[in-house]
């Protein structure tokens, strides 16, 4: 068994939010530099960025996951996690389609770059990727399970783009078995809530830029097998941590 950090919330230059200077190979790094043994990319409504992230993090020598931060059509921001990068491009491909036909401004929200495994900048997406897409919250679990992957609340401790606040309550009919809080969420925000009982937790950096990676990890996973199928089926799991 091997007790394994990991970070499982992070955005690349693809992410319109996130800095230029994060592309997928600095992001890889700078996860290796700090301890962590897994870490996944997870740009808004996009994978397309995954592919580079991956091989970066295979050369620094850390397990990349491939993910997606999905905005729902509640405005509902949902963490999605796949063991294939095959699979992560298909949802990918999905939920493109399903984005409204909005025009990024760059000025206003910022670039939407591709970058290779190198760091080389190889493309810009023109459609704003941070806009709701036409997937409901009640969709978003089973509709990741379909394309081989997870998928579970982002920071439901926030206001903004989270399931408490932008819905009021946690139903246990949308599939999820797992939420993530943010960094700063208090310890017992959890016992608060009696709707929360019986939800797994774990916490996102959320990183958009380098300074925000965390200098060390501060959360693990026991894994028989440092691969993507240990830590899907990890966090698939409905016992309580």
């Amino acid at each position: 068994m091997k007790r394994c950090a990991f970070d499982l919330h992070s955005h690349s230059c693809l992410s319109p939010c996130a800095e230029n200077s994060s592309t997928p190979d600095v992001m890889a790094g700078l996860f290796a530099l700090s301890g962590f043994d897994i870490a996944a990319l997870t740009d808004h409504n996009s994978c397309r960025n995954c592919e580079a992230f991956l091989k970066a993090c295979e050369h620094y020598g850390i397990l990349g996951i491939p993910g997606m931060e999905l905005n729902t059509a509640e405005e509902v921001h949902v963490i999605c996690l796949f063991e294939e990068l095959s699979s992560a491009m298909a949802f990918s491909e999905y939920v493109y389609k399903r984005l409204p036909d909005i025009r990024n401004r760059p000025r206003i929200f910022g670039e939407q770059l591709y970058a290779a495994w190198d760091g080389s900048i190889t493309g810009e997406e023109e459609k704003l990727l941070i806009s709701a897409s036409g997937i409901g919250v009640y969709e978003a679990a089973d509709l990741a399970a379909k394309f081989g992957g997870t998928a579970y609340p982002a920071h439901i401790d926030r206001e903004a783009n989270s399931l408490l606040n932008n819905l009021g309550f946690w139903d246990g009919g949308m599939g999820f078995g797992m939420a993530e809080l943010s960094m700063a969420c208090p310890a017992d925000f959890p016992s608060r809530r009696e709707d929360l009982a019986g939800v797994r937790f774990l916490r996102g950096s959320d990183a958009h830029r380098v300074e925000q990676i965390p200098e060390r990890p501060s959360q693990f996973m026991e894994l028989d097998k440092l691969d993507r199928a240990s830590v899907i089926a990890w966090l698939r799991r409905r016992n309580t941590l």
